[in-house]
């Protein structure tokens, strides 16, 4: 193993701790209004924006515990792509993801997509008890 190899699971685990708490953030204001976004003022828990925001705020927490992250992964790369095709479908450039300003999308279903087939890497509870390796 080559010195820059070994630090691969900590990069990992690092790598689903900020991205469960970025993804995070878009469940809390969703649900909890914190940070406030306008667009999701009076949002209903009983719609689709609302499960979003479920599976956002349970999704994220569990990705940073790192528990069960492979399927929880698997489960918000799919939201991402449905939200990515259903709530951006029709948008002028919709295969140029920078100029339709949906990169983020993108973005976070690849990145759980990496996660769901890698693992959760160091600093979880996926892994608790073993030891870290490449």
């Amino acid at each position: 193993m080559n010195n820059v190899s070994r630090y691969q699971p900590y990069v990992l685990g690092l790598l689903r701790i900020v991205l469960g708490y970025t993804f995070m953030l878009h469940g809390m204001a969703k649900l909890f209004g914190v940070p406030h976004v306008a667009m999701f003022d009076g949002l209903q828990l009983f719609s689709l924006m609302g499960l979003a925001g479920v599976l956002e705020l349970v999704g994220s927490v569990l990705l940073i515990l790192g528990c069960f992250t492979r399927p929880v992964a698997f489960i918000l790369s799919g939201q991402m792509a449905v939200a990515y095709f259903m709530m951006h479908a029709g948008i002028e450039n919709f295969w140029l993801p920078l100029l339709n300003q949906r990169e983020a999308a993108v973005l976070y279903s690849f990145a759980f997509l990496y996660l769901s087939v890698a693992g959760a890497g160091a600093f979880s509870l996926d892994n608790r008890g073993q030891a870290v390796s490449a």
